[in-house]
């Protein structure tokens, strides 16, 4: 048998069931894959003594015949849930020691399915970046690499990506407001999963962009997706833009028969400048799919070419009034003041010190384009095509489409510090093909599908209809079986 963190979630589920493995076991092998890998920098707050007194009460609650699909399954959390007692930082100096007294309603579904929580994940200040460099606790570092050229694992959930890729844990929580689950996961050669706004509850989650924030599960495969988002989604009052839809058994659904479906490749997304592996790959993907008797069509979303620019209005202008709540007042970091200060120089001090310069970037932007005089000319027009976007889906799926087929990213990892110094656009860039999906509100995911000529991993978006997880995680895992991507990083750290 393999090492036990690495096991998939399916196959340590059976083996507890089965009695061959107990949570304990499973656990005190992923806190010493944790303690080991340092040099990743993924793990940011390590919780070891309640990992293992979770992974005790899962031992029992297995014994007594009550454990459900998750149960003692020792996962990692993204900085951005709220967890009880234990440091929620968001990645930034403004909350610096703020521990939160409740659960985000991710987490308490988790621990409610008998998850085991190992620590908290590495990851962009307030999510805001696609290469965990904006991060207080310094780069998450991918587990592949280049020879000794260190790789970013994408952002901005890149902690959770890394500890997945190396085998520190058997899943993760991310959250994805641009890209932020299914770009990561590309680099890493995992499965990230993005589901439909409001299918899981954003309540205890801190915010970036209200309108465009989701959390999704980040695993070894579609699989052990599907288990995870099944623990991770439910309806919730608190949060008043998460359905009271049922939540499907959507490892149920992986019947691996797509014949007969329709499956669209937008012609937009075949953009000047794609590289020609990314186009080989699309290819290669679209062939697979066929091949397991889905019909191939291409298709139009022909505002596709604004999505990038609304984006960047739209999700800054959110931003900026979200993080005015960090003000020094109530918790986190308070800025000394000097003599004749007063609450204003506090504000401007707290907030100059505590945020990073991605963040302070964004939330001037945001309060730009909000600002008298600029926010019909730039939020309003970018709400405009938001919903132009949209349409562009709605019109897509209303014509028979049941998924849409596309690049995850435009390229593989890139080294760490390669974007220093240009053009922030260039690094907004990483988001091309996976900021529609936010904008439009549906569910999205991310399969690795191969290898580039350095021997990185590669990965493919497959686009569903809204609420339609276990029909997209079915297409995505139709693509997972013909692809066969066994790759793993080899261990240097």
């Amino acid at each position: 048998m393999s090492a036990l963190n690495e096991l998939t979630i399916a196959e340590a589920r059976d083996a507890m069931r089965a009695g061959k493995l107990s949570a304990v076991e499973l656990t005190e092998a992923c806190l010493a894959a944790v303690e080991g890998a340092g040099a990743l920098n993924a793990f940011v707050h390590q919780t070891p003594d309640l990992a293992l007194e979770m992974a005790r009460a899962a031992d029992h609650r297995i014994k007594a015949g009550d454990g459900a699909a998750m149960t003692g399954i020792p996962v990692g959390i993204k900085d951005l849930f709220c967890t009880r007692g234990v440091p929620t930082q968001a990645a930034s100096g403004i909350l610096e020691g703020f521990r939160p007294e409740y659960e985000s309603a991710v987490t308490q579904n988790l621990w409610d399915a008998g998850a085991v929580m190992l620590g908290k994940l590495n990851m962009d200040e307030f999510a805001m970046g696609s290469s965990n460099e904006t991060s207080v606790y310094g780069n998450a570092v991918n587990p592949w690499r280049v020879g000794e050229t260190a790789l970013t694992p994408g952002g901005s959930s890149g902690g959770s990506a890394a500890a997945v890729a190396a085998d520190l844990c058997l899943g993760a929580t991310g959250t994805d407001t641009g890209g932020s689950i299914r770009q990561p996961a590309a680099f890493t050669g995992i499965v990230g999963l993005k589901p439909t706004y409001g299918r899981v509850s954003r309540w205890g989650t801190i915010a970036f962009a209200s309108s465009l924030d989701q959390a999704g599960p980040m695993t070894r495969t579609v699989r052990d997706a599907a288990i995870m988002l099944g623990a991770m989604a439910s309806a919730d009052d608190r949060d008043s833009t998460c359905t009271d839809l049922p939540v499907p058994d959507y490892e149920a659904a992986l019947t691996g028969d797509i014949r007969g479906k329709k499956i669209g490749i937008p012609r937009e997304y075949r953009m000047d400048g794609m590289g020609a592996e990314i186009e080989a790959l699309w290819q290669k993907g679209a062939d697979m799919l066929r091949d397991a008797g889905a019909e191939i069509v291409e298709i139009s979303l022909p505002h596709t070419r604004y999505a990038l620019p609304a984006y960047y209005v739209i999700a800054p202008a959110e931003a900026s009034s979200n993080l005015a709540r960090y003000d020094g007042v109530r918790y986190g970091h308070r800025a000394r003041l000097g003599a004749g200060d007063g609450i204003v120089q506090m504000y401007e001090k707290t907030r100059a010190e505590g945020f990073g310069p991605e963040v302070q970037r964004r939330v001037m932007i945001g309060t730009y384009v909000l600002s008298a005089g600029f926010y019909d000319a730039y939020y309003n027009r970018a709400r405009k095509v938001r919903a132009l976007i949209k349409r562009d889906f709605d019109q897509a799926y209303a014509a028979g489409v049941d998924a849409i087929l596309t690049p995850a990213t435009p390229s593989a990892a890139f080294g760490l510090g390669e974007m220093a110094g240009k053009d922030p656009v260039e690094m907004y860039l990483n988001d091309v093909f996976t900021v529609t999906v936010n904008l439009a509100g549906l569910p999205g995911i991310s399969v690795p599908v191969g290898l580039n000529a350095d021997g990185l991993p590669l990965g493919l978006q497959l686009i569903g209809r809204p609420f339609a997880e276990a029909e997209l995680l079915n297409h995505a895992s139709v693509l997972e079986r013909a692809a066969g991507f066994v790759g793993r990083p080899d261990k240097w750290w």
